[in-house]
């Protein structure tokens, strides 16, 4: 008697090359959503940390009744403002430390030396979570080099991605001789957003309304042309020392005309900022300009809409 003839089972080649294809359309779909997703809680973090530091800004108001200055900055014999060469630097970041639970590291710094002082050099690495942007991948701590003097390194910094509003200035122009705009006969450098030189903005000064006022906004670091910034302060004769803790609203966010100093982020579409209300907005590139600066200004005058 003859056995049956058993026919090996599997799949024919056409057969796996089609269930090939199906799973690479299918990774294909998936893989997008699951970088959406992952984009889309980095920037919920991203909104977390901004409202933070608005809370802490707000909370160093209560106690203060301002808010903190943008930066610290005396000549060390006169004591009198001096935006560049003045000590000791201290920036808002450092001044709202305690409202974020901060209290040990903040009595790490000596007030009476510079960001760059070697007493305040430990201090000044620090790295905090409230100041990343987790869509914004860069190194823990950069070199700031001296303005004066190309390759002459003057601190290590902890990187950040948040910086407060000067305004609609440009920085630059805080390197100016005292009395020429927007540097005082004084030496004070000031711009007409919330945060500047030596500055003490309270919230009565908001006569354009806090919720049409940015306090601080987002920035994304470009290693390639050397654009960091920190939290600690502004470190005397540091190349762009004012624009590495403040941000100005000369362009939109995202701007392909954007200098270092203006608000930008790794976020499709914009970027976040948190308002003198507290509030934390999601503020669109194609903002009308004018619009947008007026939203950087906190006694401009202007009629502010829907944004």
């Amino acid at each position: 008697m003859k056995r049956p003839i058993r026919h090996a089972k599997g799949f024919t080649l056409i057969e796996l090359l089609v269930v090939i294809a199906i799973i690479a359309i299918l990774v294909a779909l998936l893989l997008p959503a699951v970088q959406q997703a992952r984009e889309a809680a980095r920037r919920t973090q991203c909104k977390n940390n901004l409202k933070q530091l608005a809370l802490a800004l707000h909370n160093y108001h209560d106690i203060h009744s301002r808010f903190a200055p943008g930066w610290i900055a005396v000549d060390p014999t006169t004591r009198l403002s001096s935006a560049h060469e003045g000590i000791s630097g201290a920036g808002w970041g450092t001044m709202i430390l305690p409202q974020l639970e901060q209290t040990n590291l903040y009595t790490q710094f000596n007030p009476d030396l510079a960001i760059n002082a070697a007493p305040n050099l430990a201090f000044a690495r620090t790295v905090l979570p409230a100041w990343q942007c987790p869509s914004d991948p860069k190194p823990d701590r950069w070199q700031i080099e001296s303005e004066e003097t190309a390759g002459e390194i003057l601190a290590e910094l902890a990187t950040a991605n948040y910086v407060a509003s000067f305004g609609t200035e440009e920085l630059h122009g805080c390197e100016n001789a005292p009395g020429s705009w927007p540097v005082s006969p004084s030496g004070q450098c000031i711009g007409n957003g919330a945060f500047f030189h030596n500055s003490s903005v309270r919230m009565r000064d908001f006569t354009d309304g806090t919720s049409n006022t940015i306090l601080v906004g987002e920035r994304r670091t470009n290693q390639q042309l050397g654009w960091y910034s920190t939290w600690p302060g502004m470190v005397p004769e540091g190349e762009e020392a004012f624009q590495r803790i403040l941000g100005a609203a000369d362009h939109v966010p995202n701007s392909p005309l954007a200098h270092f100093d203006d608000f930008s982020s790794r976020h499709t579409g914009g970027a976040q900022f948190a308002l003198g209300d507290g509030s934390v907005r999601f503020i669109s590139e194609n903002i009308d300009e004018g619009v947008y600066k007026s939203l950087a200004t906190i006694q401009g005058g202007e009629i502010v809409g829907e944004f």
